[in-house]
């Protein structure tokens, strides 16, 4: 075993092929970035397939290569399982998977995993019955959990090498312009997908709306595509928002979000031209709303809002209160639509130029405070978004640990206990984001700051907030509900946790 910066036990064998955490800065160094393998398209060649079977063919998809799917349709994507069916029909095995992340509606990933279709994957996010087989080990090799930031990083290193992408498309034309925002199945950017056209060997545009050419605006430009296939349907456009955007009348999560508006427009970076980034879930979207009253007051307006968008930033956008909107991902329709309507305010931008550690510039680096939800977070501040209190695989890492370091401010909101759980606890199930890179933590009692940011601690000594150490919450968490039993894990490692620099912040080992 080899321990981590973290004190986190990683096994030999992975430590010795990704290298332990040591710290948010210690591995970002000059690199070489991958190359891809181009075929040619000459003038006459189409890429219009009359099939998803006939674009599989084309590609000379074999046994054990990698490919990958995007996440943009959420809850809502037909893809991914789509893609697989065919390939399982097809008889191809041990091939490796690295979507963007995935959903509840990719289930039936078990059988393909069980029948040894899939061998190996990396992905943000794993949920609901896929999450619950994984940690109870139906899989022979280790998943890779990597943020978005970290996913871009690992694509554009070569530490992840993408044989074929197939990437959902609401519109395309015959050649391979696509974009999120015209077609049947909106899903506005296609900020994750469209990294892995820039690097994949080859990529193949899945549409259920072919447009002339060309089409525009182009988000995946033809000089990244191989084929084009039209299929049915692609997605559901009302599974995009399924499960992430809510507005909330529940006093707790109102509150919470009045502690989160307060520390943010008392901080040192709340003046004009500040930016920021909220998330999504009740309480998130409550403190854009108190935000939005704080500025309408104070007659401040935000430079940029980045990250996954909702509506609720759409609205701040069309006031006048926040000038230009940043867009990896769209978390409801909406949003999706203002992409065009609001089109040089509401940019689209990719996965690396969003969160990547080793771009020459990510726009996580420019962002002045952001707000992060959390699992568990423990009495160093490290936060889990990713195993339940069972020890199973239920979350995503998203851009989590990329934008808590890279802001000046990050904020980690989350109620005291979630019914008999405690949420703040003596450690962590699982880290993703370390506690050094986390600056506040906003729960419905009150506030603790990290002490290693005594420049906040001095700043907020006054604030109209009620203030605690971060032990004292736990302390309060277990006097409600008890401490936690521990989880009963077995020997085997079922997900490797990667910290965005590619190095291993922890492990997930199988729940008995």
């Amino acid at each position: 075993m080899v321990v981590n910066k973290l004190g986190r036990e990683i096994p030999q064998e992975y430590a010795d092929q990704f290298g332990v955490f040591q710290g948010e800065l210690e591995n970002i160094k000059e690199y070489q970035e991958s190359s891809r393998q181009v075929k040619p398209a000459k003038p006459g060649d189409e890429k219009l397939v009359s099939s998803l079977r006939e674009a599989i063919e084309k590609t000379g998809l074999k046994d054990g290569m990698t490919i990958s799917f995007h996440h943009h349709f959420r809850e809502g994507d037909y893809v991914m399982n789509m893609v697989m069916d065919e390939i399982a029909k097809m008889g191809f095995k041990n091939l490796s998977i690295a979507p963007s992340s995935i959903a509840n509606v990719h289930e039936p990933l078990i059988e393909h995993i069980k029948n040894g279709v899939v061998t190996n994957i990396t992905s943000s996010g794993l949920r609901d019955k896929l999450g619950a087989a994984i940690s109870e080990g139906i899989m022979e090799n280790p998943v890779v959990i990597r943020s978005h930031g970290g996913r871009a990083r690992a694509i554009a290193r070569g530490d992840v090498h993408i044989d074929v992408a197939f990437l959902g498309a609401p519109s395309s034309d015959a050649y391979g312009n696509a974009n999120g925002t015209k077609g049947k199945a909106t899903c506005g950017s296609l900020g994750y997908a469209m990294v892995d056209a820039k690097y994949a060997d080859q990529v193949v545009i899945i549409t259920d709306t072919l447009v002339p050419y060309p089409n525009t605006p182009i988000s995946i430009p033809q000089t990244d595509v191989d084929y084009v296939v039209v299929v049915d349907e692609i997605g559901d456009p009302k599974g995009i928002a399924k499960g992430a955007t809510r507005f909330t009348k529940n006093p707790k999560e109102l509150l919470i979000a009045e502690y989160a508006a307060k520390v943010i427009t008392n901080s040192p970076y709340y003046k004009e031209g500040f930016s920021f980034q909220t998330g999504t879930g009740g309480a998130s979207l409550a403190v854009t709303r108190f935000i939005r009253e704080a500025m309408l007051k104070d007659g401040i307006t935000a430079s940029f809002a980045l990250g996954g968008i909702t509506n609720a930033m759409v609205e701040l956008l069309e006031e006048g209160l926040v000038e230009k909107i940043i867009d990896v991902q769209d978390f409801d329709h909406p949003s999706a639509l203002s992409l065009d309507r609001n089109a040089g305010k509401h940019y689209e931008i990719d996965a690396n130029m969003y969160a990547s550690p080793l771009s020459k510039g990510s726009m996580v680096n420019r962002l002045d405070t952001c707000i992060l939800s959390a699992l568990e977070v423990d009495t160093d501040f490290n936060v889990n978004v990713m195993t339940g209190s069972d020890g199973v695989i239920r979350g995503a890492s998203g851009g989590h640990c990329d934008t808590a370091f890279a802001s000046k401010m990050s904020l980690v909101i989350s109620p005291l206990v979630r019914g008999r759980i405690p949420t703040f606890v003596e450690k962590v199930n699982t880290v993703i984001t370390p506690g050094t890179s986390v600056d506040v933590v906003v729960t419905e009692i009150g506030i603790a700051i990290n002490p290693n940011r005594p420049d906040l601690v001095e700043h907020f000594k006054n604030l109209k907030v009620p203030q605690f150490t971060i032990k004292e919450l736990q302390e309060k968490a277990y006097a409600i509900v008890g401490q936690p039993d521990p989880i009963e894990y077995g020997d085997k490692v079922v997900a490797l946790i990667e910290y965005r620099d590619g190095t291993l912040i922890d492990t997930v080992k199988n729940v008995k």
